[in-house]
């Protein structure tokens, strides 16, 4: 496959429906989705095919045992992690091709170590005032089609006539 414009990581995701739909997501944008073990689900064929999810034989994925694996398989990478702690908006990160947008599972978010090592590059979707969090799939969409406009502003990827993410 060839480099992926833009990869989404999820740090140990527990529910199947969002990580489904996130994986559906990079399918439609071509980006890399990125699992980090351990899943709060089943991954096998059997459980796919049971699932429906005829679109994950398109899916760009990698499974990583867990965060130190996947850091050491990504060297030099520029992660994003988002965050509901984070003051700075996803809208000021400056994200380029290549870059990983980092997502924590849904019942407790990101592990606080690795928030407070990520400076900068800790990034808040807004929301209102009072409002806990977004839901999985929703943020990392969101996340997703912010690093996908910001790509097609500085001309790293563009559309073709039809309005569809050109290739290559």
């Amino acid at each position: 496959m060839p480099e992926p414009p833009i990869h989404l990581v999820l740090h140990e995701p527990e529910i199947p429906n969002n990580t489904g739909t996130i994986g559906r997501t990079c399918v439609a944008l071509g980006f890399r989705l990125h699992l980090i073990r351990p899943l709060g689900f089943d991954l096998s064929e059997k459980a796919r095919r049971r699932a429906g999810l005829d679109y994950w034989a398109r899916l760009d994925v990698v499974v990583h045992d867990d965060w130190a694996s996947y850091v050491a398989s990504t060297p030099g990478a520029c992660r994003w992690l988002f965050t509901t702690s984070a003051t700075r908006p996803m809208y000021e990160a400056e994200m380029r091709a290549g870059d990983h947008l980092v997502f924590g599972k849904e019942t407790a978010g990101l592990p606080r170590s690795l928030i407070e090592g990520a400076g900068e590059r800790a990034v808040a979707i807004p929301m209102r005032a009072g409002e806990r969090s977004m839901n999985l799939a929703c943020a990392a969409t969101a996340g997703a089609s912010e690093a996908l406009r910001q790509l097609l502003a500085s001309g790293a990827a563009s559309l073709d006539g039809a309005g569809r993410i050109a290739s290559g």
